[in-house]
């Protein structure tokens, strides 16, 4: 099924415990089945504030991100991939789509029509790995890890779990795993 498949996964990090304090932003775009770009973008967060707790996680800093971009320039560029592929697939979509929708109304921006997959609850449901965390899965699946916690790396481990899942299973449409792993933004 991977040929005509097309999809973009996508991971963010955040500077708070807001879902709407983005720093940095990612995405891998697919072309039929095939890992063809891989973007990321530091986002300054509202008021360029952090926690001490995010940075731990990420390592990114207030001093990265003030003279970064704010989340509406760096959706624009986001939205420009989704208008051509509205498909993303995120690992642990709860967070990363709830990102999306709290920034989205925090700058008062439209919410596009866009169907989203969910790696991490296919993992769940499709295997029984000892953990299901992005880098446990793809050490799994024998996925070379990027740098954990930074987007763009993130995204691209996303994509490649997320091809590994439909050619493991035989899934032959989108469709199929919508019922496993997907939803709406």
């Amino acid at each position: 099924m991977t040929n005509g498949l097309n999809f973009i996964a996508i991971d963010f990090e955040t500077a708070t415990s807001k879902r709407a304090s983005i720093c940095e932003a990612g995405i891998c775009v697919v072309k039929n089945g095939k890992v063809i770009e891989t973007q990321s973008w530091l986002v300054r967060p509202e008021n360029n504030y952090y926690s001490y707790w995010n940075i731990a996680v990420h390592g990114i800093t207030p001093d990265k991100t003030v003279d970064a971009p704010e989340f509406p320039e760096v959706w624009s560029k986001i939205l420009t991939y989704l208008k051509e592929t509205p498909v993303l697939v995120a690992h642990n979509a709860a967070f990363d789509i709830s990102c999306i929708r709290k920034s989205l109304e925090l700058f008062n921006l439209p919410t596009p029509s866009v169907n989203y997959f969910c790696t991490l609850r296919a993992a769940r449901k499709l295997y029984t790995f000892e953990s299901n965390t992005l880098d446990c899965v793809c050490r799994n699946f024998g996925i070379k890890e990027g740098t954990h916690h930074r987007a763009g790396d993130d995204a691209e481990m996303c994509a490649r779990i997320f091809l590994h899942q439909i050619k493991d299973n035989g899934i032959n449409s989108l469709n199929e795993l919508n019922k496993v792993c997907g939803g709406v933004l």
